[in-house]
């Protein structure tokens, strides 16, 4: 049958959302109109489809030993020259993302891998595209800036049309008594 590709976000909700993504469509980018706007926790990955039962098993237990966190996003900023994109920074909450990365892409877990570049939390506004429409996209949302709290993250799966869909979400269980600051994303550096 194949592999899947699978990824694992926090998606960036309403109106933010879709602005960001109208503004990634406006500066060319055609590939906005498949991709819901988000921050990364597990880049697309291939897995067999037989491993989703283990795989939405082990994303169940990271946001059961999670909570709620602010997220703030702000500015802008480049990956270039290494890499074609521009993205809006995440400015509160990267390390809460970080925590949660490690622990999808765990050595010991289903979707363990190595990453090309170090983990750098952010929302994509323009990815391959012309170098005056990225350096446009790179000024024009400068000063751009959203808040939320961020109360899980999301498994999706890409379609043979390219589009990302969205599979499941897991949402973080709110701060119980006895639960230790450790267990927290938030709290992780």
């Amino acid at each position: 049958m194949g592999t899947v590709t699978l990824g694992v976000s926090i998606a960036v909700p309403e109106p933010h959302g879709s602005r960001l993504q109208q503004c990634r469509l406006g500066f060319g980018d055609a590939a906005a109109a498949k991709i819901p706007t988000h921050v990364t926790l597990l880049p697309p990955t291939a897995v067999e489809p037989a491993e989703r039962p283990r795989i939405e098993e082990h994303l169940a237990a990271i946001a059961a030993a999670g909570r709620p966190f602010p997220m703030r996003l702000y500015g802008t900023g480049t990956f270039r020259p290494l890499s074609p994109v521009v993205f809006v920074q995440v400015v509160e909450g990267g390390s809460a993302c970080g925590w949660l990365q490690e622990r999808v892409r765990d050595p010991q877990g289903p979707l363990a891998r190595k990453l090309q570049f170090p983990y750098h939390p952010h929302v994509t506004i323009a990815h391959g595209i012309d170098e005056k429409l990225m350096d446009a996209a790179e000024t024009e949302l400068a000063e751009y800036e959203a808040a939320w709290t961020a109360s899980g993250f999301a498994l999706y799966e890409q379609g043979r049309d390219g589009a990302w869909r969205l599979q499941r979400e897991f949402r973080f269980t709110t701060a119980a008594a006895g639960t230790t600051r450790e267990r927290t994303p938030e709290t992780a550096a």
